[in-house]
């Protein structure tokens, strides 16, 4: 049996990377500053402001200076007011949406090969300090899914969480399965419905199906926050469903439905060539009396709060533990990434871990499952944002690092 892995706290701030290099810190007694980028032109735009509003309630104010930035549905860049309190999901008001004429306060321009970011405002613009480090809470195509991990490899800032690879394989559940399946994990059975491929022969598609075992769930191929995802209980029904999540995402998942409990495990990464550090498992457990959907979908995930219970440590047997903290790390290495992932598994009734997903960047919102495992296992919500950031800080800039 393999060593068990015990989930632990953050490590003393370096003053360089694992070769001796110096950090990107700024000179001591200087606050380090942080942009703070969130909203995004995907579909997960609110819950990414929900985030951000989580984050910016948190963040350490002696250590850490914040820029607030929003991204529009557009793509527009621009400053935001430093109020959580404003991008709050909540269920009595309107989705919260970044906009250059509402929450913004003036467009921004980031100088090609420099970083430094100009604030264009009314007033004329504006040169601000330059940025240390960039926080990205976006989620979905456009932020989480290697695009703009790419934009700031090419401006050389250093950024929190996964590199662009490894941001872009996490986007993607049928490339996340051909990384686990090459490292031994077990994923759940599927059929991938191509974009092309639909519209030149469904009725193939829908044959292929047939192998997989029921309840099926469609599911968009790069999307997240359970948008688009349809339970399927009868073959009638699998046209509809695929239709429904083409409308995320013109490639969709097709899977058999998994008999077990759905357990989640915040991954964090190690310092310098440390292994990764891995919390306490965590359960969702659902009321369907209090307003809680037939699975985990974004109506129970993100509103109906009184529906769901997070439960950690999940009341798992010391062996089922053991696997699924070691799975869970056996995933970030797999995908290769950096920074932060949450697995999500079923574990079946004979105890086996098949991973459903690797979340490159988990929500950060008060009823998030990743910082709450985080805390469980003795980090705070605080000292969780400070860690990421002083990874991100201390890894090399380097593209091929």
């Amino acid at each position: 049996m393999s060593e068990t892995l015990e989930p632990t706290a953050p490590a003393a701030e370096p003053a360089s990377d694992a070769a001796g290099a110096p950090t990107a810190s700024p000179a001591p007694g200087k606050r380090v500053r942080v942009a703070v980028v969130f909203g995004g032109r995907s579909g997960e735009h609110t819950i990414s402001c929900a985030t951000a509003a989580g984050v910016l309630s948190a963040i350490d104010r002696e250590r850490y200076e914040v820029v607030p930035i929003g991204i529009t549905l557009d793509g527009k860049w621009v400053l935001v007011d430093d109020d959580p309190a404003a991008l709050e999901l909540r269920d009595d008001a309107p989705p919260v949406q970044v906009t250059a004429e509402g929450l913004g306060r003036g467009e921004l321009a980031i100088r090609l090969g420099g970083g430094v970011p100009v604030a264009l405002t009314q007033a004329g613009p504006s040169i601000l300090e330059a940025i240390d480090v960039v926080l990205p809470l976006l989620h979905g195509p456009y932020g989480e899914d290697g695009t703009i991990q790419g934009m700031l490899e090419m401006l050389g800032l250093p950024y929190v969480g996964c590199g662009v690879l490894a941001s872009a394989a996490g986007m993607d559940k049928q490339v996340t399965k051909v990384l686990l399946a090459d490292a031994g994990i077990p994923t759940a059975p599927h059929v991938v419905v191509g974009p092309h491929a639909w519209k030149r022969d469904p009725e193939a598609i829908l044959a292929a199906c047939q192998d997989l075992a029921y309840p099926l769930f469609v599911k968009p191929a790069r999307a997240g926050s359970s948008l688009g995802i349809t339970r399927v209980e009868a073959p009638e029904q699998l046209r509809a469903a695929i239709e429904t999540a083409r409308e995320v995402d013109p490639k969709v998942l097709v899977e058999s439905g998994i008999v077990g409990r759905e357990i989640e495990v915040a991954v964090l990464g190690g310092r310098g060539d440390e292994a990764p550090r891995v919390a306490e498992p965590g359960e969702i457990a659902m009321d369907t009396a209090h307003g809680a959907g037939e699975f985990y979908d974004y109506e129970t995930k993100y509103l109906a709060h009184d529906a769901v219970a997070m439960v950690c440590p999940a009341p798992v047997a010391p062996e089922e533990r053991e696997l699924l903290m070691t799975t869970a790390a056996r995933a970030f290495e797999a995908i290769g990434a950096e920074g932060l992932t949450r697995v999500d598994f079923f574990l079946t009734p004979d105890g086996r871990a098949i991973v459903n997903e690797v979340n490159t960047m988990p929500g950060f919102t008060p009823f998030s499952m990743y910082p709450y495992m985080w805390q469980k296992s003795g980090m705070t919500y605080p000292e969780l944002v400070s860690e990421l950031i002083e990874l991100a800080l201390a890894r090399p800039t380097d593209v091929n690092r």
